[in-house]
């Protein structure tokens, strides 16, 4: 059965999902934009657990409590190393690593912010196009996951992602 897309605009700590994902670097320490926000929320104690787990390499996830958040889980997607630069193929990589940890993780909805396009400086609607291409990829293979929401803040990000779900 196919996985749910949506889009939503907004907060990401805020959504209605299982699982929310961080776009982090490869040692997952957290900074600013979403990382900042999912921090700020729910407590330095993500940050902490996610920096034991790495580093890892570009491409993978792994996942965290969620703090203080009503969250089950947090999911880190290295979607960049140290350079904090990223490429269509490691946004790729990371949108199934998250949505595969999600799947076995066993939660049925998980929440995306648009990996790389903050620090990483690529392209929205490049990232847009590969974020859905991806997840509607892995919805064939899920065995649990069945909703994957895509959480933009701003009216260009949200915009652009409604446009690739179509």
């Amino acid at each position: 059965m196919p996985v749910q897309l949506e889009v939503v605009q907004g907060d990401i700590t805020q959504t209605n999902t299982e699982v929310i994902v961080n776009a982090a670097n490869n040692e997952f320490w957290m900074g600013s934009g979403v990382a900042g926000a999912i921090k700020r929320a729910g407590g330095e104690v993500i940050e902490t657990e996610a920096m034991a787990k790495g580093p890892v390499l570009p491409g993978n996830a792994v996942f965290t409590t969620a703090g203080k958040l009503r969250f089950k889980y947090v999911i880190h997607a290295a979607v960049m190393g140290q350079s904090l630069r990223t490429s269509d193929k490691l946004i790729r990589q990371s949108t199934i690593a998250a949505l595969r940890l999600t799947d076995e993780l066993t939660c049925r909805s998980v929440a995306l912010p648009a990996f790389g396009t903050g620090v990483g400086g690529f392209p929205m609607k490049a990232c847009a196009n590969i974020m859905v291409t991806a997840a509607r990829g892995f919805g064939d293979m899920s065995t649990h996951l069945e909703r994957v929401q895509f959480c933009l803040f701003d009216d260009v990000g949200y915009k652009l992602f409604k446009d690739a779900i179509g």
